[in-house]
């Protein structure tokens, strides 16, 4: 069974960093696309970033600049390292691949 145990999350003030981490289980992680994405106190689900197994990355553009995955296949981990943290980044955060999802970690950002 593919699980995610995500981490990190927090009440931080806008201009703040925040470091995601996700561990996975169940899966063949170094050949695995895994994705992080929020669901919004409106309840929309955005994708915020992607890694592939060779480390190629990509970004939503609201996040493109101050967000960084990365991964650490020896330990199963993708993180997210969030830095300049606005407001409108306020959301619970998942890790995911297909339809998997963890149970996320909420972010708070508020002055």
């Amino acid at each position: 069974e593919v699980q995610f145990v995500e981490s990190g999350g927090g009440l931080v003030r806008p201009g703040e960093s925040l470091r995601l981490s996700c561990v996975a289980s169940g899966l063949t992680f170094t050949s695995s696309v895994i994705n992080w994405v929020r669901q919004t106190p409106e309840k929309e689900l955005d994708w915020v970033s992607t890694i592939a197994p060779d480390h190629t990355t990509a970004y939503a553009d609201s996040v493109m600049g101050r967000f960084t995955i990365s991964r650490d296949n020896a330990k199963n981990t993708v993180y997210l390292q969030m830095n300049n943290l606005k407001p409108e980044d306020t959301a619970v955060y998942y890790c995911s691949m297909m339809t998997h999802r963890g149970r996320g970690t909420q972010v708070t950002v508020s002055a």
